[in-house]
């Protein structure tokens, strides 16, 4: 077992425990990303990294998983996140009805509609879609 002094350095600055609340997420995080503004890493700063990145992973398994919203559900969704009014959306869908409609699944999210919430909402168009599964045959 390795046992250099720059890893009991890196221990001693962030001693890695494991994660049980989001403060103590958002610490870890901040302690992989300074980590990462590095660029070429030593090989005890890529090992303490993987148990920091670890870490992250196995708090993240016990959170509740994000659930597969897309098209209209994900545009509710993120009115509610940026507390938006429907009128806010009218420079996207031309008029306040138009966005009512599709607020009510009276009409459908155009691909014109997609690109505009993307580019407004800072996201990929993908996001309003649903996943689609791959199945690999592999016999």
């Amino acid at each position: 077992m390795k046992n250099s002094s720059a890893y009991i350095e890196l221990l001693k600055i962030f001693p890695p425990r494991p994660i049980t609340a989001e403060e103590e997420l958002t610490a870890t995080q901040k302690a992989i990303d300074s980590l990462l503004d590095k660029g070429e890493l030593t090989p005890d700063e890529r090992d303490y990294l993987n148990v920091l990145g670890t870490l992250v992973y196995e708090y993240e398994q016990t959170l509740e998983p994000i659930p597969d919203i897309y098209g209209i559900e994900l545009l509710k969704a993120l009115i509610e996140e940026f507390e938006l009014r429907p009128k806010d959306l009218v420079p996207i869908f031309k008029t306040e009805s138009i966005v009512s409609d599709i607020l009510h699944e009276k009409r459908q999210l155009t691909t014109e509609h997609i690109q505009k919430l993307a580019e407004f909402f800072s996201v990929s168009p993908a996001v309003f879609f649903p996943m689609h599964k791959v199945v690999c045959n592999t016999a």
